[in-house]
């Protein structure tokens, strides 16, 4: 008979890699295995910030990526995760003042304002770049 053992957080991978053409419904897939690793890891406190920057991480890659093709890593770690989406496109994305009206610009403010830190790392050769942020914040303890 086979028998699991240990703490459930032990039985998930601290990786997770996906390269593919993202498009409308790619967002949601990766926030339901985000989701779904996070809480067998016992990560659950950082899952709506790290799905939230990650679906801004997704639409930008759709919206400014040519080919839309990008991979995208989980790395749990023991208080949080970080994500990383790289891509082959050279053009850094900045942080644009969004008009009120508009339909975008508001990305990289949205993954500021929920992750704990997030940048862009140029490859050396400039030809691509990963967009990185990391959710870590310990939930508060009950009662406090």
């Amino acid at each position: 008979m086979n028998q699991v053992t240990g703490s459930q957080a032990a039985d998930v991978e601290s990786q997770y890699h996906a390269e593919f053409a993202v498009g409308a419904h790619s967002a949601r897939h990766l926030r339901r295995v985000l989701r779904l690793r996070l809480g067998r890891s016992g990560l659950s406190h950082v899952a709506d910030a790290a799905e939230l920057a990650l679906t801004e991480l997704v639409a930008d890659v759709v919206r400014h990526v040519p080919g839309r093709r990008c991979r995208v890593c989980f790395l749990l770690q023991p208080d949080g995760v970080r994500v990383e989406a790289a891509d082959g496109c050279p053009r850094l994305p900045v942080a644009a003042e969004a008009d009120a009206l508009g339909e975008g610009g508001r990305g990289l403010a949205i993954v500021a304002a929920v992750a704990d830190r997030w940048g862009v790392t140029p490859y050396a050769d400039g030809r691509g770049k990963t967009v990185w942020f990391e959710c870590g914040s310990p939930a508060e303890p009950p009662g406090s």
